[in-house]
């Protein structure tokens, strides 16, 4: 605003000390703009959750998870623990979430040693290397992902022979229709000592690795770490073993007329998606992996090989140390991605949770509970993982001294 004499009109005063209105604080804005933000999702919430309410309730629908203690009443083809069917709801969502939980965790792991791999065989200066590497990439992660789990189901139980002509991998290692079957060792009062044995030895060789580094950053002198670490992790429960007498009775697997009895097994429904998840998140990783090598200036590498450092230690002590910074990131949403495609499971019949949650729903009929459990599980487990990544991108970023 503009009085007669050409110059501009004040803002509105208030009581304040100076003569300015609140409103014309920034601050004070932003805190309104946030509150008034927060109010209305608020009030959304509240409007549909009681409109979602009412329609339950108009129709006779049941609310609420009371529905969890009740009997299931059906069978689930294989669990991580013990399981049966006059077991509670709440126990099948808990062997569907631990179907989930082991088929992911070993993918992530496999698919990041074949990605890291292949990753580094796409730069390699031999010619066949790196195009197999460049055709696998390119024809893997351009296939949809559920096309390649139809494709290694037919594989598994079309193409392999039948249980009674099962190919023997190993000594008492079955391959079949019916899936692999493998020796266990027998239950022994001892393992559960090696597997506090291996965590301590976990623990030990990552506080023996941030010691060592320390020492070098500080004197220079390079520590050894391979075979330290290999002897807290791998040594320490050898040694419990050794201690308690060093049981080594199996559970083998037997042929009894239709079927194998004894020992462990993974059913092909398993076997496909572990294998579709491994092959197609490997593509991926793959190239996070080429990308954060080539993003690390050719100079390191330059510098190393001057110092007279082979090839192989270049790329293990220099560039990829430096290449993690950058892989780490979108390795992450690798993990993620594999983590909630998992759930891709139910189309060939592994009862992972969208599975067992997908046949409670069929029973209840309780669709809006079931489905916020499946929300709920997923988001908990994507940022258990984001949570964990972090802290190792944390743990390996540059800081300046």
């Amino acid at each position: 605003m503009v009085v007669a004499n050409g110059h501009a009109a004040p803002p509105p005063t208030s009581g304040r000390p100076g003569g300015v209105s609140l409103w014309y604080d920034p601050r004070i804005r932003a805190i309104a703009y946030q509150v008034l933000a927060i109010g209305g999702v608020i009030a959304l919430g509240v409007y549909l959750v009681d409109n979602t309410l009412d329609n339950l309730n108009e129709r006779q629908i049941r609310t609420g998870f009371g529905f969890l203690g009740r009997e299931a009443g059906f069978e689930i083809g294989e669990s991580v623990i013990e399981y049966d069917p006059h077991d509670s709801y709440a126990k099948a969502f808990a062997i569907g979430l631990l179907n989930t939980i082991k088929v992911s965790f070993i993918a992530i792991v496999l698919a990041t040693l074949i990605g890291t791999v292949v990753g580094i065989a796409r730069l390699s200066r031999n010619w066949l290397v790196a195009k197999f590497a460049s055709f696998y990439i390119e024809t893997v992660r351009n296939l949809p992902l559920l096309l390649q789990l139809f494709f290694w189901y037919a594989i598994l139980t079309g193409l392999l022979p039948a249980v009674s002509e099962a190919l023997e991998l190993l000594p008492g290692v079955y391959l079949s229709k019916s899936g692999l079957t493998y020796p266990v060792p027998l239950a022994h009062p001892i393992h559960a000592w090696m597997g506090l044995t291996l965590v301590v030895g976990i623990a030990s060789a990552i506080a023996y690795a941030r010691h060592a580094r320390g020492v070098q950053d500080r004197t220079g002198v390079q520590w050894p770490l391979l075979w330290p670490a290999v002897g807290m992790i791998v040594g320490l429960p050898l040694a419990t073993w050794l201690i308690g007498g060093a049981p080594t009775a199996l559970d083998v697997p037997v042929f009894q007329r239709f079927r194998y009895a004894g020992g462990g097994e993974a059913s092909p429904e398993f076997l496909a998606l572990l294998l579709g998840l491994t092959v197609y998140t490997a593509t991926f990783i793959a190239e996070v992996v080429r990308a954060g090598i080539l993003a690390v200036d050719d100079g390191q590498s330059e510098a190393a090989r001057a110092l007279g450092l082979r090839q192989k230690l270049v790329l293990r002590l220099v560039v990829l140390p430096q290449a993690l910074r950058v892989i780490i990131p979108p390795l992450t949403n690798q993990y993620l991605n594999l983590t909630k495609n998992s759930s891709l499971a139910v189309a060939i019949g592994y009862p992972d949770l969208v599975g067992v949650a997908d046949t409670t729903l069929n029973q209840t009929g309780q669709a809006v509970e079931v489905i916020a459990l499946i929300m709920a599980v997923y988001l908990t487990l994507s940022l258990s993982i984001s949570f964990a990544m972090n802290l190792y991108n944390r743990a390996i970023a540059l800081r300046e001294r």
